[in-house]
């Protein structure tokens, strides 16, 4: 079982929602007080914590994932990827709540940091209806996994996508070769890089602030 999800309902009438998932190891909690700094009153804030497995690369320690990590350093070739599909149906409960609560689905943002921008990106090109955006911090998607272009959804939405110039744990270089793969076949894509590490800078925080704005207004 994992936690519940941490709610931030918007300041006023509520005409867009974001869904938000963490990295690996943390929770709904870690991303919920930042995000809450830049969202628009209008927009109201889901944060699902993963649920709780095994971690193979953590000699099958424990914690929140939303899929089973192997090893650092062969990414391209050993993503879960029936770890990835049961989580993404856990998104997909949530964006299908919201429209039934009477969000349209093109007013609802998928985004995510690290693992969880994988599982955002996953989700995104997978959806069956229209949504409002993508946003993919400090992630990447394997080569080797990603599908056929032919049968994806959610092309024609922009995304936004980021990456630490110093990252430590996954290096740039992944960021890189997931936007150059990912430009191929969505016209909307945007690729930026930031002084920091496998985190999330106040400038590129910024970033994401406009980039919301953009997408589902003030």
């Amino acid at each position: 079982m994992s936690l519940k999800p941490v709610i931030l309902k918007s300041r006023i009438k509520q005409t867009a929602s974001m869904i938000f998932l963490h990295g690996l190891g943390d929770t709904g909690h870690g991303w919920a007080g930042l995000l809450n700094t830049i969202r628009p009153d209008h927009l109201k804030i889901i944060c699902p914590t993963a649920p709780v497995i095994p971690i193979t690369l953590n000699l099958g320690f424990r914690m929140p994932a939303w899929f089973d990590i192997e090893s650092l350093d062969n990414l391209e070739e050993e993503t879960d990827i029936e770890g990835l599909k049961a989580s993404a149906k856990i998104v997909y409960k949530h964006i299908d709540g919201e429209v039934r609560a009477g969000i349209p689905s093109n007013k609802i943002i998928i985004g995510g940091f690290s693992q969880g921008a994988a599982l955002a990106l996953y989700c995104s090109m997978h959806y069956e209806k229209p949504l409002a955006g993508c946003i993919a911090l400090s992630t990447f998607f394997p080569e080797t996994r990603l599908p056929d272009p032919t049968t994806l959804h959610n092309k024609e939405i922009p995304y936004f996508q980021a990456h630490g110039e110093s990252d430590n744990i996954l290096p740039l270089s992944y960021g890189i070769n997931t936007s150059k793969k990912l430009k191929q076949f969505l016209p909307n894509h945007e690729f930026k890089t930031y002084i920091c590490q496998h985190e999330c800078s106040d400038r590129e925080l910024g970033d994401v602030k406009l980039f919301i704005e953009k997408i589902v207004g003030h």
